[in-house]
């Protein structure tokens, strides 16, 4: 919930209240917010707290954001420049053929790469509490992040079969 505070906050200091200096220092902290949490969920449990699935989902978490947050922030970023800032509107991606094959492998395969750091962070986590029976309540994280990863790759497989076809192009009309 920090993340898109600090988000939304920065990039409405930026644009919308022209505060580009303290929009950029609420942008720096949406990083800080993992560091946090990270810390906070480590020391919880170097504390003796019992693991739980939330101690599971922290780390589930920092995975998907460590990848995703920057494509999140660059998004948020141009939206938000293009409404309060008069920015061009980006070209759209071409959604077919090679370009689309290469950005589905592309896509999955970043998710395979917040996947591994998902599930590292959560071994770490087991190690940190001793054995694998006391750290059960964090491996159930490893069933829905599996599943989401296998389940998929059925988009970049199917891109790759029917990549799609180039747009007709319109007709010119006649003028009169």
């Amino acid at each position: 919930m920090l993340f898109w505070i600090f988000l939304v906050s920065g990039l409405a200091a930026r644009y919308a209240a022209g505060r580009r200096t303290l929009g950029g220092a609420l942008l720096l902290c949406v990083p800080l917010v993992d560091v946090v949490l990270l810390g906070a969920t480590v020391l919880s449990i170097q504390e003796g707290a019992e693991p739980t699935v939330w101690h599971g989902l922290s780390a589930a978490y920092l995975g998907m954001t460590a990848v995703y947050s920057r494509d999140t922030v660059r998004w948020a970023d141009a939206k938000f420049a293009r409404r309060f800032g008069g920015a061009a509107a980006p070209p759209r991606p071409e959604l077919y053929g090679r370009p689309a094959v290469a950005d589905a492998w592309k896509a999955w395969l970043k998710f395979l790469l917040a996947y591994a750091i998902s599930v590292g962070m959560i071994f770490g986590l087991v190690v940190l509490v001793g054995t694998l029976d006391e750290g059960a309540p964090l491996l159930v994280w490893l069933n829905p992040l599996t599943k989401v990863l296998i389940y998929s790759l059925i988009w970049p497989i199917a891109t790759t079969i029917w990549p799609g076809k180039a747009p007709e192009p319109e007709p010119a009309k006649e003028k009169r």
